[in-house]
């Protein structure tokens, strides 16, 4: 797996340096584009939770799936309804909650600290997905923020100074994380932080986030996946699709049907970035918080 995911390290990287300055030319923002890939390969990440939830529910002693759809599903809720009251906190909060998620999920190799420590050097190197966009393309994130109902950012929250005292302390987390590991991983840390760079920096922030939410953090996910399905990646690759297919395709029309009624009230590309974003937020809470059951439990047995 270690290999695999040096490969897609080096590929991702090469992708980014050859993507970026074509986008230039172009000169349109693909929303509707983004939209898709996410659909298509960003939510399908998580779309073997109801596996892992089985799993959960065995280590507690229940039969009953229905009791781990009823959870995810309420979470989800609780979360967009929050949202709509207290969008400036719920997204800040989900802001955090994301950088210490794609700090972890994207580590290709298993690194565990003091709790506390790994938790701050995790939440660094994932933030380096949120500061670069505010740094390199600020007005159009914030624009981004405006649409969201986040006005956190508009006031000029964070000053450039911040900015690259983050992204530095971003690079160097990961360069920690990866000090005890072989040249190939720590050289796996180093093109994924400088991908992001590149992608903000030559990219819409929206198109930016879209790569590397399909293309590396859900394709990194995948893989781990995939391995646990089966330990040979061509069989497993092929369970994973089987198995994956059914929630994306639900969750997709949800989006779909979500974005078709809020074009009433809003212009198209705000229903999709509301959608896009609020939908993940959604997502994303139970999917963590089914992560860090899991993981405690089984160690435990």
């Amino acid at each position: 797996m270690e290999n695999i995911n040096s490969k897609h390290s080096i590929i991702f990287f090469n992708f980014c340096i050859l993507i970026s300055p074509l986008y230039i030319l172009l000169n349109f923002e693909p929303v509707i584009f983004c939209l898709f890939l996410i659909l298509i390969l960003g939510i399908s990440h998580g779309a073997l939770d109801n596996i892992k939830g089985k799993k959960l529910l065995k280590l507690f002693g229940y039969k009953q799936n229905v009791f781990f759809y009823l959870a995810y599903v309420l979470i989800s809720s609780l979360i967009i309804i929050l949202w709509l009251i207290f969008p400036n906190t719920i997204l800040f909060v989900f802001l955090i909650v994301a950088a210490y998620h794609f700090g972890k999920e994207d580590t290709v190799f298993f690194f565990r600290k003091k709790f506390f420590i790994s938790e701050i050097l995790f939440f660094l190197k994932g933030s380096t997905v949120i500061m670069a966009p505010l740094l390199l393309k600020r007005e159009e994130t914030i624009e981004i923020f405006r649409i969201l109902n986040f006005k956190v950012f508009e006031a000029g929250f964070f000053s450039n100074e911040f900015l690259i005292g983050m992204l530095c302390l971003g690079f160097l987390s990961s360069m920690y994380i990866a000090k005890n590991e072989n040249a190939n991983l720590k050289g796996v840390m180093i093109m994924d932080f400088f991908s992001l760079i590149i992608l903000n920096l030559f990219l819409s922030p929206i198109l930016a986030f879209t790569i590397y939410f399909c293309f590396l953090h859900s394709i990194r996910h995948s893989i781990t996946l995939i391995f646990e399905l089966d330990r040979s990646f061509k069989t497993g690759f092929k369970k994973f699709i089987v198995k994956a297919i059914p929630l994306t395709f639900v969750t997709a029309v949800i989006f779909l049907f979500t974005i078709y009624f809020l074009n009433n009230f809003y212009k198209l590309d705000e229903a999709i970035y509301k959608v896009i974003f609020i939908g993940l937020a959604s997502l994303t809470f139970p999917h963590i918080l089914l992560e860090y059951l899991l993981e405690k439990n089984e160690k435990r047995t």
